[in-house]
């Protein structure tokens, strides 16, 4: 089963920035699809970007423009640039390889309101 890390979630001001990490653990972020989902408290998990193995991303639109996401290969790491935080983004941020089900600890974003 793939494994992955999350880690880089801190609390932050409106209007803040943060790099997630995802660190594979005995499994490539490059040679699969890549997914980062959120959840916010009491509410459902929720998909906002892929990243392709050949390099193309796509978002939800509650975070296109604001969210990118990008891969170290050689440290085997996708990242998460998240930019011009709301109190709406407070949620645990998870990544996961696509068509597999397990999830990992997650790494908890909180932007104070």
């Amino acid at each position: 089963q793939a494994q992955f890390v999350e880690s880089g979630g801190d609390l932050v001001q409106p209007g803040g920035s943060l790099t997630l990490s995802c660190a594979g653990a005995g499994s490539s972020v490059s040679a699969e699809i890549m997914t980062w989902h959120r959840q916010a408290p009491g509410k459902a998990r929720e998909w906002i970007a892929t990243l392709f193995p050949g390099g193309a991303t796509f978002y939800a639109d509650s975070v296109k423009g604001r969210f990118a996401v990008s891969r170290n290969e050689d440290k085997n790491t996708m990242y998460l640039q998240l930019n011009d935080l709301t109190p709406e983004d407070t949620a645990t941020y998870y990544c996961q390889q696509h068509g597999t089900t397990a999830w990992g600890q997650g790494t908890q974003v909180t932007v104070l309101s």
